[in-house]
């Protein structure tokens, strides 16, 4: 078994932070829910692992118990990346020499998107289930199938939705209960219609959970699979109350969108519902990999249309970005008084806009017939990236607003911008390979072409305020257009274009390499997969 000899210096850029669990504000009938809740989330790890590298699994398994540094700190890397291969490589592998699968473990070995898309063109009655994002595609002959999720995962989605069941005993919110009862029920139909509308429609809950199979980021053949992801959730009351200031901003926000009426539909009398949440314990892909610092969920068309979309904030992680990674990372990167702008309320209020704008834009793209088409489908792989791109520069874009109509102080704006580019520079560390890695790597390139960022001779970036709203406001109308009318041809080009680390940038980048790139949370919580 071939290990890479820097393993250790691997291990290095993932800090250690603990991430326990305060049950000082939950009854003990609450304590026993939410032990029941983990006892679910854990069967979406075992499913993760299968989707995206069943191989790397067997190889974590064998590892446990083994005391040698190398396996230790093997066993540990595979747990950080969920696979064998190396988020911060280009997802190469750590161990082995076999590359990443494009279809990981969603498709069978070796099939092309262009075989996938020649076959449909031959049975396009078969284009639903190939297509779907809760199928495991497979040859049957020479035919492919679509097998439901449901079917392929049932010895883990049988006990999962048990446990959810059991969970929603114990629950004194009935909302919440009647929510995990009807998710326990879409585990073994893969419809999560429903649920996902009762899951919009609590009200501030103390405990929530996210528990489904949401995105697509894993599935680089298509991009339209999705795999598991789990999150307890506990309610900060204090922080979500200040939310509700953007709230009631979020529909005049899409009305003001550089895109043309029909392409945004409107959010008024929608429910956009926010909270601030600390994530105790997590699995699947909001376990391993890129740490997220909040979700914009579900990812439905349907629920957008009709609900609008939930914006989560885990306060508990965003700490620790902002203390571990991206303050530290400022002093490296930017001159002494623009890193001295950059803050944690900075970057909160970039995060907070990045999830609102998740759901803002248009729902749907619309084919050259005027047809509706889902956008994901029609963009293809890239859409992860261009998501991720237009939620950040519309995020900005709309902070903008809210300056300008006198939601947020004049004088802060800078500020804002400073901690926007600061935490560029913490996602650019992990590569163009991943969807925010993707994403912040072409709004890098794209400001530096517009001059709006600039590196000095002591390889520091600083970033030009004034020219920075007009710049903003352009590439987000070419990024929201590109989803509007579902022009992948364009997209990847863009991308093609922008998405290569500059040499100068990987050397100022090199600078800070002693500097963690996330964070490896501990939690109370025993971490197990079967």
């Amino acid at each position: 078994m071939e290990v890479v000899p820097d393993l250790e210096p691997r291990l290095a850029r993932f800090r250690q932070v603990h991430m326990p669990f305060d049950a000082s504000g939950l009854t003990v009938r609450e304590q026993k829910m939410v032990a029941k809740l983990v006892d679910a989330c854990r069967y979406l790890d075992d499913i993760y692992w299968r989707q995206v590298d069943p191989d790397g699994l067997q190889l974590y398994q064998s590892l446990e118990g083994k005391t040698s540094k190398q396996d230790v700190n093997l066993r540990r890397y595979l747990w950080i990346n969920g696979s064998r291969f190396d988020l911060l490589d280009g997802q190469r592998p750590f161990v082995g020499a076999t590359p990443m699968p494009l279809g990981r473990g969603f498709y069978p070995q070796g099939l092309t998107r262009d075989q996938i898309e020649q076959y449909v063109k031959l049975h396009p009655e078969k284009r639903a289930e190939l297509y779907s994002p809760t199928s495991v595609v497979r040859w049957h002959g020479s035919d492919l199938d679509g097998l439901p999720y449901h079917i392929a995962y049932r010895s883990f989605l049988e006990p999962a939705a048990r446990d959810l069941r059991e969970a929603a005993d114990l629950s004194p919110d009935k909302a919440f209960a009647n929510f995990l009862r009807l998710r326990s029920d879409a585990l073994l139909s893969d419809d999560y219609f429903k649920s996902d509308i009762a899951w919009m429609q609590l009200k501030d809950p103390k405990v929530d959970i996210i528990f489904a199979p949401y995105e697509t980021y894993a599935d680089t053949l298509l991009g339209v699979k999705a795999s598991y992801g789990g999150s307890i959730l506990i309610r900060n009351q204090a922080q979500s109350a200040k939310l509700d200031t953007f709230r009631k901003y979020v529909a005049d926000i899409q009305d003001s969108l550089p895109l043309p009426a029909p392409d945004r539909p409107s959010k008024h009398g929608l429910e956009t519902p926010m909270e601030v949440m600390d994530a105790p314990f997590r699995t699947g892909d909001l376990g391993h990999g890129y740490q997220a610092v909040a979700d914009n969920l579900p990812n439905d068309p349907r629920i957008h249309e009709q609900q609008g979309s939930k914006k989560l904030f885990f306060k508990n992680f965003m700490d620790a970005r902002v203390n571990y990674v991206i303050l530290p990372l400022a002093r490296y990167m930017m001159p002494t008084h623009q890193a001295n702008m950059v803050s944690g309320e900075g970057y909160l209020l970039g995060t907070i806009m990045h999830e609102i704008c998740h759901g803002l834009g248009p729902a749907f793209a619309h084919n050259a017939s005027g047809e509706k088409v889902d956008i994901r489908a029609a963009i293809g792989p890239i859409f992860g990236g261009l998501e991720e791109a237009k939620a950040d520069v519309v995020g900005m874009f709309s902070l903008k607003w809210l300056v300008d109509h006198g939601v947020l102080a004049k004088e802060k704006l800078n500020e804002y911008y400073a901690s926007y580019i600061a935490g560029n520079f913490r996602t650019l560390r992990f590569g163009a390979f991943e969807a925010h890695g993707q994403a912040e790597m072409m709004e890098f390139n794209y400001y530096v072409e517009q001059g709006v960022v600039r590196r000095g001779a002591s390889g520091k970036y600083s970033v030009d305020f004034e020219k920075m709203p007009d710049v903003i406001a352009g590439l987000a109308k070419e990024l929201l257009t590109m989803e509007a009318t579902g022009d992948r041809a364009k997209a990847e080009a863009w991308f093609k274009k922008y998405d290569v680390i500059p040499p100068e940038l990987q050397k100022s980048l090199d600078r800070a390499k002693e500097l963690p790139v996330d964070i490896d949370p501990l939690v109370t919580f025993p971490r197990k997969v079967e």
